[in-house]
């Protein structure tokens, strides 16, 4: 079984439990759409469960509503309509012990690999808490109804790692809705779309792959940005590239590990981009004539000329995952995640021991 089975079999498509002793017999919760409105629950536990949901991802029992008092069943199906996110707390009334579930996937009319980081197992039996960290895709149509519900997350920051000329095509919108503050670095399109777009020979390596190690350099001053977002516990961050899944990808795995998130849980949340991303709302329609000089327009031209576009497997043909890349060219640079934050990025055991207690529980 892949690495993506693994996680869809073991967290679901959208998370993992969330308790203080990760031993206890209530955990393996999972909560996914069913349905426009539905939100289904499921859990493992040999106990009764009360079944509590609120707006706030750091509610207790006493802030939140009861939906359920002492379900034996292990699921429950939560109706929500409501236009804010919900979030639901499962608790063990043998002795009190909680777990803390919602979706993932953030899933709005007009997005694209929206996601929430929220409830991976991390560093000294924690776990990331919600509502706190996303990565996304590029979303430039978002509905006037997609805004409103982003307005909610209370994103504070916006980190886009893509290029002068991605952005020229597909503006971000998002910080303008939620008053979130963004940021940016210039570098030109043709590092990248000039490899994707070439034609490759039979048996050759995959041109994006050598991209998987230049990144940690070549972006490093984007994903330094991240860090310090987080770093100054304002309110919720979020960053994206165009596919959120590349670079987006690297940025995920810096920050997972530097919170402590085991690598299987890591390689596995990096292959859920291929089930979640939805490719035509990432970019506008290019017409002909469209850009002129600008690469990136050259590109989806041609993908959108080709017919609706398809989120294509990160493996290579052997099936190893492109981010292993990444952790490879760490590893013989700088011997460690550890080492290369705190060498390139500038995060040192300190800022490490401050992300963990900002963002686990």
């Amino acid at each position: 079984m892949n690495s993506f089975t693994a996680l869809r079999a073991l967290f679901g498509a959208s998370v993992l439990w969330l308790a203080a002793n990760a031993a206890h017999a209530l955990d393996s919760a999972v909560a996914e759409r069913a349905a426009p409105g539905e939100i289904a629950l499921r859990w493992q536990a040999s106990h009764p469960v009360d079944v509590y949901v609120s707006t706030k991802p750091d509610a207790t029992p006493a802030k939140a509503t009861l939906l359920v008092r002492g379900d034996r069943d292990g699921a429950y199906q939560a109706h929500w309509t409501k236009a804010e996110r919900p979030y639901f707390i499962l608790r063990d009334e043998s002795d009190g012990a909680m777990v803390r579930v919602a979706e993932r996937l953030i899933t709005l009319e007009r997005s694209s690999n929206f996601r929430d980081l929220g409830g991976y197992p991390a560093a000294d039996g924690k776990h990331l808490r919600w509502g706190m960290i996303y990565r996304t895709a590029a979303m430039p149509m978002l509905t006037p109804g997609d805004y409103a519900y982003v307005r909610g997350l209370d994103i504070r920051s916006i980190i886009d790692l893509r290029s002068v000329e991605e952005r020229q095509l597909a503006p971000d919108g998002m910080p303008a809705q939620s008053g979130a503050l963004y940021l940016a670095h210039d570098y030109p399109a043709d590092t990248i779309f000039s490899r994707t777009g070439a034609p490759q020979a039979a048996g050759a390596p995959n041109p994006v792959l050598g991209l998987y190690r230049t990144w940690l350099i070549s972006l490093a001053p984007q994903y330094r940005d991240i860090f310090r977002q987080l770093l100054k516990d304002d309110g919720a961050v979020s960053y994206h590239c165009s596919a959120g899944q590349d670079r987006t990808g690297v940025a995920t795995a810096l920050v997972l590990s530097a919170l402590g998130v085991p690598r299987d849980v890591i390689m596995a949340d990096y292959q859920l981009s291929t089930a979640n991303r939805r490719p035509d709302n990432e970019i506008p329609k290019i017409e002909p004539g469209q850009y002129p000089g600008n690469v990136v327009a050259d590109f989806y031209r041609r993908a959108q000329a080709a017919g609706p576009m398809k989120a294509r497997p990160l493996y290579t043909p052997a099936g190893e995952a492109f981010l292993l890349e990444t952790f490879d060219e760490i590893d013989k640079r700088w011997g460690s995640v550890d080492a290369y934050l705190d060498q390139v990025l500038g995060i040192d055991a300190a800022k490490i021991a401050r992300l963990r207690a900002l963002y686990l529980e």
